[in-house]
């Protein structure tokens, strides 16, 4: 079953932990349609944290379209994210490239910034190669 881990130290917000580990176990395939999420009593007990943060988290996802709650039932997902299973031979280098990360010195949030910068380089859109209309002047004529 899928388990979650909370960083206390993260400074980010606990609910939202919960959604974005959700959706990482949906892109990774470790989640998929018709699975079940844990209970909001076993998340409880597994971290400490708050029942209503659970369901907070859960009607998030609820409202994003990606579970679904059964009453009586538990909470089901409805939808998969993304194309990247955990077994997937990206997985392996990037696993490799991170421990070459953590032999060089490199910190968590060191690796993390480094990985946001190449992300935000290799994934930014370029502008369109469309030709561009001849520029107007005040008249209307082409310049």
């Amino acid at each position: 079953m899928f388990a979650y881990r909370i960083d206390r130290r993260s400074g980010v917000a606990t609910y939202v932990q919960l959604v974005q580990q959700t959706k990482q176990a949906l892109r990774l395939g470790l989640l998929e349609p018709g699975d079940k999420l844990p209970t909001a009593r076993e998340v409880v007990e597994a971290t400490a944290i708050n029942p209503n943060t659970v369901l907070k988290a859960y009607r998030e996802l609820e409202r994003e379209g990606l579970v679904e709650a059964r009453r009586g039932l538990g909470t089901f997902v409805t939808k998969s994210l993304g194309s990247a299973p955990a077994d997937s031979p990206l997985h392996g280098e990037l696993s490799r490239w991170a421990e070459r990360a953590r032999a060089a010195g490199l910190e968590r949030d060191d690796v993390a910034a480094l990985f946001t910068a190449v992300l935000e380089e290799q994934f930014t859109q370029q502008p369109t190669d469309r030709p561009t209309r001849p520029k107007r002047t005040a008249k209307g004529d082409p310049a």
